[in-house]
């Protein structure tokens, strides 16, 4: 199955519909513009929606698969996902970036560690669940300038 991605005036996602293979074959192949006018023939647009773009579920083409509220950028010939702090940016492979890079999790002795982003501090938290239940927590930040993890 093919999928496609309808887009409004702004290039953003507005929803995926599934579009037979053969059907995509028979208007063009994949990426081709006459199967993005095949798409636009049988399934109405939406409010809003302007024009469709071939999305691949297996992030074949495109750089990834498209989702509600992505970007397409028609420059770049790529979906890009939803920005997902204020003070994120993208890198140079189009990937949202924290100003902060990403820690070393193997600094947290556990197996069970969630990692989370702390946008008003810009700081990145760690909190481990430990225990035969996972009910003992342990609260965590990440020193940056120090590559370490200080309780909290």
């Amino acid at each position: 199955m093919a999928h496609f991605a309808e887009l409004n005036s702004s290039n953003e996602v507005l929803r995926v519909v599934v579009i037979s293979n053969d059907d995509v074959a028979a208007n063009g192949g994949d990426q081709h513009a006459d199967a993005e006018t095949f798409v636009a023939s049988i399934v109405p647009h939406s409010t809003g929606g302007t024009s469709w773009k071939q999305t691949s579920y297996n992030n074949n083409f495109r750089k990834q698969y498209a989702g509600l509220g992505f970007t397409y950028d028609a420059t770049k010939n790529k979906f890009i996902g939803l920005k997902p702090y204020t003070s994120w940016s993208l890198d140079s492979n189009d990937d949202w970036k924290a100003p902060v890079t990403y820690p070393n999790v193997n600094k947290i002795s556990s197996n069970h560690v969630e990692i989370t982003w702390d946008e008003d501090n810009q700081k990145w938290l760690g909190k481990t669940y430990t225990g035969d239940d996972l009910s003992t927590i342990t609260n965590y930040q990440w020193d940056a300038s120090g590559l370490s993890w200080t309780e909290v």
